[in-house]
């Protein structure tokens, strides 16, 4: 990118490529993520949208009673 630029070749000596390590942090966390996702998309697995309901998470409250004020 910026090759033939002194400035940028005395920022790399003092400080290190950042652009570069962001970039390989950047797959790292890609790749992390498509493993992690990956149980997800098993075609064993029917999606949520075949007419089956998702179950409601277990941390969701109940409504309130008619005229009680929220906490």
């Amino acid at each position: 990118m910026f090759q033939d630029s002194p400035i940028y070749d005395r920022l790399i000596a003092e400080r290190g490529d950042i652009p570069m390590q962001v970039r390989r942090e950047a797959e790292r966390v890609s790749r992390d993520l498509e493993f992690v996702l990956e149980p997800l998309r098993s075609p064993s697995r029917p999606p949520a949208s075949m007419g089956q309901a998702a179950p409601a998470p277990a941390w969701q409250r109940a409504a309130l009673p008619p005229g009680l004020p929220p906490l």
